[in-house]
């Protein structure tokens, strides 16, 4: 795993939607970057925002042939016949890890697993603003309609059927991509005299044939994916392979009127395998792609060999809004939600606890510290109470995710390792043993490592429970998780508007740039609630 060790402080993670015939778990990741000692930079008109390679793990995750951004979560589908649902998680704009990884069998129309490479070879998924999903096939070429991720196929799209006619059996519909009022599909091929895409619109279907551009074409590039955004500019993922040389892949912005713009040619040595998936996101104004490799079920997997390969998720800003490459990046503020406001639930209520009130600039907040539950952490918490240890300190980080619902996150203060204010580190609770958890308007401290934990906290604003301890992982880190040693009773609204206080771009350090809040939200006291 990758997130939790980029972090001195807390960390975060969030369980996807258990689906119907599924398999629900948190894969192995390891970072990776495009080019080394360059994190962000830039090729054409992309800026790289991050990368990690996924193991494939338990369920042997393999064979990714597309992918689509959909509620803050990935989905793809692979050739064996199966889906998946990935959920990335993003600190400061990169992307740093898949938290949670969901896996089942795609269905025929009898609610049967699709056998053998023949029927399951699925190689394109879109979502349409239906709600239905299409998923394109090759070898036995067709397009099937899904009520629903993990449902029985509930009829076919047969628009792009001319596309294939008399195609080979591993030459067939590779890319598709809806968008509002049309349906974007290509086939793996290139050849000038016979049309490799269409556009197909209420007004009509319009074929054509997309070109690989140069510095790909030379090696064989073929498109493999496409994305689009809701106006009809769509993006062709394109990619080569040649012995010797490895991968090629290029990125293609088709304008709704299907002209052609190059946005990057990604070569050797950059990192790079055999991408087949796209996905396009756009938020607030910016543009982000990522794209996803296919090992051919040929995995590395800890043993490098010279034909081995490597499940890639990377993620890209499409130049225009974006911030240069360098440059801090600040995740917008959410306004908080009735949602938002609502207080933390307590997963024992009948368990002992006492209330202390958090007094701050912008308003109240009641705690119930977990006593009985978690008797050192809240111990420990009420002595800087009683000894008035957190008058006078600040709210000073805002980690806002990048998923939804927003706002998403936590807020951090307390102590920040004063000498004059803190007391000696206490033995760790883990959530494994008090039965607490990360749960929206959940306190946990801060630390570096078991046993180090003074005078920081965090809230949590929605739902982080990845930071529970997994007394299963290998990684102690993991193991161990976070100290959950309370929960906010009342004035979870005023957490979000700390939370969205304004962030200065340029404080803090490492992970912590663009968390920093530029006036830090005065602790005007903290003490025991008055006896009911």
């Amino acid at each position: 795993m990758t997130l939790r060790a980029i972090f001195s402080a807390l960390l975060f993670l969030l369980a996807a939607p258990l689906l119907a015939q599924s398999e629900e778990f948190l894969p192995l990741t390891a970072p990776v970057e495009l080019a080394q000692d360059q994190p962000d930079i830039a090729i054409g008109e992309l800026i790289f925002r991050g990368g990690v390679e996924i193991a494939p793990d338990k369920a042997q995750i393999g064979g990714i042939s597309g992918l689509e951004w959909h509620d803050g979560q990935l989905y793809a589908v692979t050739d064996d016949g199966r889906w998946l649902v990935l959920t990335p998680e993003n600190v400061q704009g990169r992307l740093v890890d898949v938290s949670q990884v969901t896996i089942g069998p795609l269905l025929d129309e009898r609610g049967r697993k699709l056998g053998g490479k023949e029927r399951g070879d699925a190689e394109g998924i879109t979502r349409l603003a239906s709600g239905e999903w299409l998923v394109s096939f090759e070898q036995e070429h067709r397009i099937w309609r899904y009520p629903a991720i993990g449902a029985a196929a509930a009829g076919s799209e047969d628009h792009a059927a001319a596309l294939v006619a008399g195609a080979e059996a591993n030459s067939g519909i590779e890319t598709i991509a809806a968008y509002a009022g049309g349906l974007f599909a290509c086939g793996e091929w290139i050849d000038p005299a016979r049309p490799n895409c269409l556009r197909i619109t209420p007004q009509g279907t319009q074929a054509f044939a997309l070109a690989a551009p140069e510095g790909i074409a030379e090696a064989g590039g073929v498109p493999t994916d496409a994305a689009c955004a809701e106006d009809g500019t769509c993006y062709v993922l394109l990619r080569s392979y040649r012995r010797g040389e490895g991968n090629r892949a290029a990125i293609v912005e088709m304008a709704p009127d299907n002209t052609p713009e190059t946005l990057a040619v990604l070569t050797p040595p950059l990192t790079l395998d055999n991408f087949e998936g796209l996905a396009f996101r756009e938020e607030a104004g910016r543009k982000f792609l990522y794209v996803i490799s296919d090992d051919n079920f040929n995995n590395c997997d800890g043993n490098e060999r010279p034909d081995c390969q490597r499940t890639l998720l990377m993620k890209f800003e499409i130049k225009g809004n974006a911030p240069p490459p360098g440059a801090p990046v600040v995740v917008s503020a959410a306004p908080a939600t009735k949602s938002t406001a609502r207080p933390g639930t307590r997963p024992f209520p009948e368990a002992a606890s006492v209330n202390v009130v958090l007094t701050t600039e912008l308003g109240d907040i009641t705690i119930a510290l977990e006593t009985e539950r978690a008797p050192v952490t809240a111990a420990n918490f009420l002595r800087y109470v009683d000894e008035k240890r957190f008058d006078g300190t600040v709210f000073y980080r805002a980690m806002r995710l990048d998923r939804e619902p927003r706002p998403n996150g936590l807020l951090q203060g307390g102590t920040q390792f004063d000498p004059k204010r803190i007391l000696p580190g206490i033995p760790h609770e883990p959530t494994s043993q008090t039965g607490l958890t990360h749960t929206h308007g959940a306190l946990s401290m801060a630390m570096g490592e078991p046993g180090s934990a003074n005078g920081d906290f965090s809230i949590m604003i929605e739902d982080q429970t990845g930071l529970d301890a997994d007394p299963a992982a290998s990684d102690p880190v993991w193991r161990n998780g976070y100290a959950v040693f309370g929960y906010v009773v009342d004035g979870m609204d005023v957490v979000a508007a700390i939370h969205a206080s304004e962030i200065d771009p340029d404080k803090g350090e490492g992970w912590m740039k663009g968390e920093i809040l530029a006036k830090p939200v005065k602790i005007i006291s903290v003490r025991r609630a008055p006896a009911e």
